[in-house]
């Protein structure tokens, strides 16, 4: 089959990256070939048609997108743009979501009523992927979730339809870490209907552990099995840090002993059920010295240096998720016991004393007490803030973005920031409020812990002058990432063959280098 997109000759060429389920490694992959065709000289783009997750992020203009596509914008060395992730589904309940299109959000949706609305949808994303063909060399397409969801593929928007559309070739992971690696590769190729199996052209084995010249009768068979060539075998990585793309990867925490009393300084950051952008805490992860664990059973906290409630999706139902868990109780008698808590956007919103929502934009309109910790009060209201904005702490200065319904009064305690700048255009607000000494604090901002001299400040806060942040941190350390995460990727994977199928589909030569 002659996979080249002939409908339009002056269209980039596409590249998409297809999994045998979730969590397999679409999102790593995508962001390794971004950074090898960058440092090849090309120019290429992620994409990502329908992307389900609460982590996002807000773009120079001000539009909100997936926050795994950034990453992969990052990696591309490309200013993120909301044609990279069309359509964002951030999930408000078992059955419902927000949608967001290209960068607004236009309201809350049943998983039945989002259903009624793909082929919409899908010729959105796909008017998205045509403007960055023309824009770009190449774009690398991800995929969601496994390919081969036989009852989904008549509505599928974002696998196999979007790869047709864009005459793409596919590059298909899966992981062996998970187990069963064989079954997973047949049996994805074995659902599929033969032009669609057609397109899948090698597939790459990720997470792999041991010894992987035991593996090479396995490769042999899955290239005798299938026809497809085995690109690589990638092995486990821990040294190489890539935000994840949702918040699967921090799913069941576990329960934590004191970190008091093990001699360890650790803060514990509260796993809500509607958690989000739980990625602003990747930079304390990378701090040397200290512990940063995500809780999700109520358990006596006195051992932490600090309590860090996040943002979420759902503030009033998680509000109240605190008080039935025990989360709530367990907060009020940490901070009674001088300890230091920190809320983050909706985190925020619940240490306040009152979130109202009268117009029902996460659910039934009503009232919610928050935690009264901090004197402040919220009402949830149209139109979204998403903005990414400069701040000064003092005399520390940082930058990070806000994306939150809510617009917060404060009835007393000090404002926490004073804005600099909102979407490039200069600002004189105030934002969030310290209480309690400044050992309750709370803040709109996501990704504050992105400037070292933010973070050391907020350590030297809460009692730590020992923990020492990296030598690069936040955007800097990112971007030393992922030339590590290429690095890896070519070390184990024949990038010559995909290089030479881009070519097959027409990437020109010219921009390599």
């Amino acid at each position: 089959m002659n996979l080249t997109c002939t409908c339009n000759p002056g269209l980039a060429p596409c590249l998409a990256v297809l999994g045998t389920g979730s969590d397999v490694g679409k999102s790593i992959v995508t962001t390794a070939l971004c950074r090898i065709f960058s440092r090849r000289g090309v120019r290429v783009a992620p994409f990502k048609a329908q992307n389900m997750s609460n982590n996002s992020g807000v773009t120079p203009e001000g539009l909100e997108m997936g926050r795994a596509q950034i990453v992969q914008a990052e990696a591309a060395r490309i200013s993120p743009h909301v044609d990279m992730n069309p359509v964002l589904l951030k999930p408000t309940s078992d059955v419902g979501c927000q949608v967001v299109l290209l960068g607004t959000a236009r309201g809350n949706q049943s998983a039945h009523d989002y259903h009624t609305r793909k082929e919409h949808l899908f010729g959105e994303a796909a008017a998205a992927l045509e403007r960055l063909r023309r824009s770009f060399e190449l774009v690398i397409l991800e995929g969601a979730g496994s390919c081969a969801e036989v009852n989904l593929m008549a509505g599928d928007i974002v696998n196999l339809r979007m790869a047709e559309q864009a005459g793409a070739a596919v590059v298909l992971v899966a992981d062996i870490h998970r187990g069963g690696v064989f079954a997973q590769i047949v049996g994805t190729l074995e659902c599929l209907e033969p032009r669609h199996r057609s397109r899948i052209r090698g597939i790459i084995v990720n997470r792999f552990r041991g010894d992987r010249t035991l593996f090479a009768d396995g490769v042999r068979w899955i290239e005798r099995r299938t026809g497809r060539t085995v690109w690589g075998v990638l092995p486990w990585f821990d040294q190489i840090r890539i935000e994840p793309e949702d918040s699967v990867v921090i799913e069941s925490p576990p329960r934590v002993p004191a970190p008091g009393a093990a001699g360890r300084t650790a803060v514990a950051v509260v796993r809500l059920p509607h958690i989000s952008n739980f990625t602003d805490f990747e930079p304390l992860s990378a701090v040397e010295g200290l512990q940063v664990h995500f809780l999700e059973q109520p358990q006596p906290l006195q051992g932490f240096r600090a309590v860090i409630l996040p943002g979420s999706k759902n503030t009033r139902h998680d509000l109240d998720w605190l008080r039935t868990s025990g989360w709530a109780q367990a907060l009020l008698d940490y901070q009674r016991s001088n300890g230091c808590l920190l809320g983050i956007c909706g985190g925020y919103q619940m240490l306040g004393r009152w979130v109202h929502d009268p117009e029902g934009h996460e659910g039934a309109p009503g009232s919610s007490a928050g935690l009264g910790l901090l004197p402040v009060e919220t009402v949830l209201r149209a139109p979204k803030t998403t903005t990414r904005t400069s701040f000064r702490w003092d005399e520390d200065c940082g930058s990070g973005y806000e994306i939150h319904m809510g617009q917060t009064v404060r009835h007393g305690g000090q404002p926490w920031f004073r804005v600099l700048a909102r979407n490039g255009r200069p600002d004189a607000a105030e934002d969030g409020c310290t209480a309690f000494d400044e050992r309750v604090t709370g803040t709109y901002i996501h990704g504050l812990f992105d400037a070292p001299e933010i973070t050391a400040r907020w350590l030297r806060g809460i009692g730590i002058t020992d923990a020492q942040a990296p030598a690069l941190h936040g955007p800097a350390a990112r971007d030393r990432d992922y030339d590590r995460l290429a690095d890896h990727f070519e070390a184990h994977v024949d990038m010559a063959a995909i290089i030479e199928l881009a070519r097959s589909l027409g990437l020109g030569a010219s921009g390599f280098r």
